[in-house]
């Protein structure tokens, strides 16, 4: 799919500012050791849906962060395909961050990395099948150091992990009280593996509206609504030139952009109708009143309020 170019020129009208990120929607190959997993090591509450697929999220307050269904021993995850790098669970404070990697530390579920983002201090993890997670913490905003036209600025140092363990000194953590997600947790970002950046950036800028907001990891793009630091990462780090995997692999089936309301949904999907953009409505599994597109590296897109 190519997007028309507008010629360098940005679009006249960008995302709604109030747009976030969603719900997940992942296949596994193991319905019930994934779900062990999420509650147990993330403290994520499950909901049995009737379709045989689970809704996890924080405990009965609001829509799930995911939903994961069983792929019914199809291929396993395939690492060089587009699909997602990582989804990111957003926690209220830096305690919260703290708790989440004693609760990691007390299933002894091992850590890929942790880092400080200068907008935020993040951890980093793998599911059983290899799906890619973030739990990370934002700094205020007033915190956040900024480029000379305004964006904030990131970058990848070592977390002060001494620093962030010594939220729980006034706080102590304890595994009963402490091993559900707090109230507030939600997803704060995607991050996408894609297969190249000019027609990515053209569908998630010129076309769905959003503002790219760091060029400075080579192979990626940053970009965001309503100046946050980032709501969607894409990088062709290791799927660059690759297609999509085949159909019921494990891994990314949809990520939900959640609009503040109809009418900002409205503007978006005729942005993209107008860029040549395929729209789906009422797709099973998406939430009710949704549009579904795929980006130009195959990536299932939802739009909904």
């Amino acid at each position: 799919m190519a997007i028309p170019s507008s010629a360098g020129n940005p679009p006249q009208t960008q995302i709604a500012p109030a747009t976030t990120v969603g719900t997940v929607r992942l296949n596994v190959t193991d319905l019930d050791r994934s779900r062990r997993f999420y509650e147990q090591m993330l403290g994520m509450t499950a909901v049995e849906r009737d379709d045989g697929t689970l809704e996890l999220g924080v405990a009965a307050s609001g829509p799930p962060l995911l939903v994961i269904s069983a792929n019914g021993g199809q291929p396993t995850l395939d690492r060089r395909a587009t699909g997602l790098f990582h989804f990111a669970v957003l926690v209220p404070s830096r305690r919260e961050l703290a708790a989440a990697i004693a609760r990691l530390v007390a299933g002894r579920w091992p850590l890929t990395g942790a880092s400080d983002h200068l907008v935020s201090e993040a951890l980093y993890l793998d599911d059983p099948d290899g799906n890619g997670i973030e739990i990370y913490r934002d700094r205020e905003r007033f915190e956040w150091q900024r480029d000379a036209v305004g964006n904030p600025q990131m970058a990848t140092l070592p977390m002060d992990i001494d620093g962030v363990m010594g939220e729980l000194n006034e706080a102590p953590f304890e595994l009963e009280r402490d091993r559900l997600l707090p109230d507030g947790t939600r997803m704060g970002h995607v991050h996408l593996q894609v297969s190249e950046l000019v027609e990515i950036e053209r569908f998630y800028g010129e076309a769905l509206g959003f503002d790219v907001t760091a060029r400075n990891y080579p192979g990626a793009l940053f970009m965001s609504a309503g100046g946050y630091h980032h709501h969607l990462g894409l990088n062709t780090w290791n799927s660059r030139g690759s297609g999509p995997p085949s159909p019921g692999t494990v891994g990314l089936q949809w990520y939900e952009v959640r609009l503040p309301d109809d009418g900002a949904l409205q503007e978006a999907a005729g942005r993209l109708d107008a860029a040549g953009v395929s729209l789906s409505a009422g797709v099973p599994g998406t939430p009710s009143g949704s549009l579904l597109a795929h980006d130009p590296s195959g990536n299932g897109v939802v739009l909904s309020t």
